[in-house]
């Protein structure tokens, strides 16, 4: 009987150049469906696409009915309106070129309801005053720190004053929290379940104070991949994950929990095999994210037992042992520890369909500037 081929094997690896981003649009498609059904229906879903940053593959999401998006970037936010999204928020507190940036969008893609981040007064005015000034209407999310102390403001009493100033200000809109815990990654999913509610609670006594004030009821964004299933069970919570779209090995040793599959792979090749007990793959900085340590950069797939010796721009030296077998040539398959960085060291990525190379998806919003 034929042993079948494992999932990543190309047969056609001979066309590819290496190193190289290879994506499995079948995975990344029941990636999607598994995501819908964690939600519940897509009008709880706001995924995150500064993973993928492809318009092909954010156009599998709107192909399937998901119409709300997050993004980081203004090239994100202008991808998505290309894909006819209905409505982006750009997670990041507009300033500068940015916000003028935005603004542009805004006029260029009418039919893309945007909005932003605002996590003070000062900046709360100046986007106000930019929108007036080129008459245009954009709503808002107040930014909630919920421990990650990297942007936001605490829930309380002084974000309450933020919403209200904000519904005071001429054109721009306050119409929710995005509450964003990116700091709970408890490999455990009942610690990271406790965690996550003891910082959502202030999310939720800030929603009441809100309404006590006769403002409208908030829309509440909450979490992201490591939290996703936890914000999934909540009422009213639309909840923005990004990694599950590509999957990757970090998120996939942290939470065993989730359905997800590996889509993207990266491919290596041995280019060298320096003494007697060492390879050298030519997957470098610039081939996967180098912000993890040594031993958490790439998860080979087919090698086991490789230890990473040093990495440089272009160059992976790997301990393999004494007669290891390997020869410059051979090819290995990778997974990446965090493929949100990995991606955007890649300006296109080959696509896979039944073990063979089909065709190429440009990683389009990795251009900083598109058209605007």
């Amino acid at each position: 009987m034929k042993q079948a081929k494992e999932w990543y094997v190309i047969d056609n690896i001979d066309e590819v150049d290496s190193p190289a981003l290879v994506l499995y649009p079948e995975r990344i498609n029941e990636n999607i469906r598994q995501a819908m059904r964690m939600a519940g229906n897509v009008h709880r879903l706001r995924p995150h696409v500064k993973t993928n940053k492809c318009r092909e593959t954010m156009e599998l999401m709107t192909g399937r009915g998901i119409y709300k998006f997050k993004c980081a970037t203004i090239p994100e936010a202008e991808t998505l309106a290309m894909c006819n999204a209905k409505d982006v928020l750009l997670a990041y507190q507009p300033v500068a070129p940015r916000l003028e940036r935005l603004i542009s969008l805004i006029k260029e893609y009418p039919s893309t309801k945007f909005s932003c981040l605002v996590d003070n007064k000062a900046s709360a005015r100046l986007i106000s005053e930019a929108c007036r000034n080129a008459n245009v209407q954009l709503s808002v999310y107040i930014d909630l720190d919920l421990g990650m102390h990297r942007t936001g403001i605490a829930p309380g009493e002084a974000t309450l004053e933020l919403y209200a100033y904000c519904a005071e200000q001429s054109n721009i809109q306050p119409v929710g929290l995005h509450a964003y815990d990116g700091h709970i990654r408890n490999p455990d999913i009942n610690d990271r379940t406790i965690a996550c509610n003891d910082a959502f609670a202030g999310v939720i006594k800030l929603k009441e104070l809100i309404v006590s004030r006769e403002l409208p009821e908030p829309i509440i964004i909450a979490g992201g991949s490591p939290t996703f299933p936890i914000h999934a069970l909540r009422e009213g919570v639309e909840c923005s994950p990004g990694t599950f779209i590509y999957w990757d090995h970090g998120y996939a040793t942290m939470c065993p929990e989730q359905p997800f599959l590996p889509a993207a792979v990266l491919v290596t090749r041995v280019i060298s095999t320096p003494g007697h007990t060492r390879i050298c793959l030519d997957l470098g900085h610039k081939g996967v994210a180098a912000e993890n340590p040594l031993s958490s950069r790439a998860h080979f797939l087919n090698a086991q037992g490789l230890v990473p010796v040093s990495q440089s721009e272009e160059h992976l030296v790997m301990e393999a042992g004494p007669n290891h077998g390997y020869n410059v040539g051979d090819v290995l398959y990778a997974l990446p520890f965090h493929v949100c960085p990995t991606v955007a060291l890649y300006e296109r990525a080959y696509v896979a369909e039944n073990n063979r190379i089909t065709g190429e998806w440009k990683t389009i919003a990795r251009d900083r500037k598109l058209v605007y």
